[in-house]
């Protein structure tokens, strides 16, 4: 017992093989740490200031969450930081208990999914249906574009509600026209360049030429734009927040929702890069205590939570990440931007970082994938629909809950039309009394959605004498579907009817036991293992039943 608990805490813990090839890969793992970094210095810029909690909290989050999940996580190159559905829950976090809860929301979180890794919940993901995660997709896009609507209209408030359509809304209606047209040219700016130079080659860091391109033409036009202002020259020293006993019960629901919001992305985006390329597969237990420990350091530090992050990732996989070096070099490149060019990112227009980040949202909702889900099944447009307007309107954990309950609702319901009770002839030539005898073949699956449609189906037949039910072709029996058949064979059974049970297969033995089914027949000998047998039984009742009706009457 020991040995194995052994064996399990070695597993979530990071290893020699977490490296292995290093000595054939290390070029490319370098090479792509570089690349990634590049690309996440302004979403992680865009992400800090969106959130509310400033560029330099975004900045923090990708070095050390980035570096922590790296050497801790389950995956070989997954890449981590802060990401646009964090923003989406964060905003709300800080508009209503300002920006120091952040710091303990991360905390708790980190603690939260840590646990979750610990506790071996990582295989939980792969039970939230796809039409659920592409619009949770879809609705985030939505958000984080409008969420850069006050920054893209100058609007250094941000607007005045938690609600992202709203705050929208506000910003556009109380900007300063036509100064306001200044920052909007600069995101059209950073759109263009960022659209031009992903078509001429996917490999080129786009998202950061077009921050170069705007904050150039910002410091030599003198452009009216507002600026990221003064970042530290340095990481600060961890340290442990102050907690405010009377705040801390209003912190942890947000703490939960933040942790479900981790957890999910950083097990669908190494997913995600597992099928991308051969690096190796995925602990998704030791992913979540990755993150969870990312979470926590970033807290200490002053960051924000953080979650393994699917665009990032996808970069590092295709520029030739194989290893952790790569997410390792990643967190490093970033760090020496802060000891090094501090002053210069300084100078970056707010409008250019929500330029890059509309962009980021618009292609969060791809209409390919849209077309795809839309045609796939109305259920399953339904379920996508649903969780995408639920995400926007109200809240992003609560659309998972409610799409995985609306998707869980058009399965049952397919698989209970699966499900069938189907009345068959007697095999053989037929025998005087065989219109008295029903055999019921039960196929499919006997549940809860299932179950009273069984009981309708046979109680609807009159004239019967002699039931027989065929539960070899039976695939899946639940507690109510057993239940259910127990009330059948009892009502049968008290109205003169006889019941014989033929082929219970051995997995469903134990649960028809012990809710009755077996103690509700009239005797153990009605129970048969093959047709033939239970039928000359049902046939000898008749006979003998038909043979007593003479000797009866008076």
């Amino acid at each position: 017992m020991k040995k194995a608990s052994a064996v399990a805490l070695r597993s979530l813990l990071p290893s020699r093989q977490d490296y292995r090839g290093l000595r054939r890969t290390w070029r490319g793992d370098l090479l792509a740490g570089v690349t990634v970094g590049i690309v996440a210095l302004p979403l992680a810029l865009a992400f800090g200031v969106s959130s509310g909690v400033g560029a330099e909290a975004g900045l923090i989050t990708a070095i050390v969450a980035g570096l922590v999940a790296a050497v801790f996580g389950g995956s070989n190159v997954q890449v981590s930081g802060p990401t646009g559905a964090m923003v989406v829950v964060l905003a709300p976090i800080v508009v209503s208990h300002g920006v120091g809860s952040v710091v303990v929301v991360s905390l708790l979180a980190g603690i939260l999914v840590l646990t979750a890794g610990v506790l071996r919940w990582g295989r939980t993901v792969s039970y939230i249906p796809w039409p659920v995660i592409e619009g949770f997709t879809v609705g985030i896009g939505v958000i984080i574009f409008l969420q850069q609507v006050p920054a893209a209209v100058g609007d250094e408030g941000g607007g005045h509600s938690t609600n992202a359509a709203v705050a929208a809304f506000e910003s556009v209606r109380n900007a300063m026209w036509p100064d306001a047209l200044v920052p909007i040219a600069a995101v059209a700016c950073v759109a263009a360049v960022m659209i031009i130079v992903g078509r001429i080659s996917g490999r080129l860091p786009a998202s950061f030429l077009a921050i170069v391109v705007v904050t150039l033409a910002t410091a030599v036009f003198g452009l009216p734009l507002a600026t990221i202002g003064e970042l530290p020259s340095s990481l600060p020293m961890p340290s442990f927040p102050a907690l405010d006993p009377a705040t801390l019960p209003s912190l942890v629901a947000p703490a939960f929702a933040v942790a479900a919001l981790a957890a999910i992305e950083s097990l669908l985006s190494a997913r995600v890069a597992a099928s991308m390329s051969d690096t190796g597969p995925v602990n998704a237990d030791r992913e979540l205590v990755g993150q969870g420990l990312a979470s926590l350091a970033s807290g200490f530090f002053g960051g924000m939570p953080a979650t393994g992050a699917i665009a990032r990732t996808a970069v590092n996989v295709r520029a030739g990440a194989r290893t952790r070096l790569s997410a390792i070099v990643h967190s490093v490149a970033l760090l020496a931007v802060v000891y090094l060019a501090a002053n210069v990112v300084a100078a970056v227009p707010l409008a250019a970082l929500a330029g890059v980040l509309m962009v980021t949202a618009a292609r969060m909702a791809s209409p390919a994938t849209i077309s795809l889900v839309m045609r796939s099944s109305r259920s399953d447009a339904v379920v996508f629909v649903v969780t995408a307007i639920i995400t926007v309107s109200f809240d992003l954990i609560v659309a998972v809950g409610i799409g995985i309950a609306v998707a869980a609702f058009f399965a049952l319901r397919a698989l209970s039309r699966a499900s069938g009770v189907h009345r068959e002839e007697l095999p053989g030539p037929p025998v005087s009394g065989d219109e008295r005898i029903a055999l019921f073949r039960i196929d499919g699956s006997l549940f809860f959605g299932a179950a009273e449609r069984l009981l309708d189906r046979i109680n609807a037949h009159e004239g019967i004498e002699v039931v027989i039910l065929r539960l070899s072709q039976l695939q899946l029996v639940d507690a109510t579907g057993a239940h259910t058949l127990t009330e059948l064979v009892t009502a049968l059974e008290r109205r003169g009817v006889t019941v014989l049970i033929k082929g219970i297969r051995s997995e469903h033995a134990v649960i028809l036991e012990r809710l009755g089914v077996i103690a509700s027949l009239r005797a153990r000998q009605h129970l048969f293992r093959e047709l033939e047998p239970a039928i000359e039984h049902a046939r000898s009742h008749i006979a003998r039943t038909a043979a007593e009706r003479p000797a009866a009457a008076p």
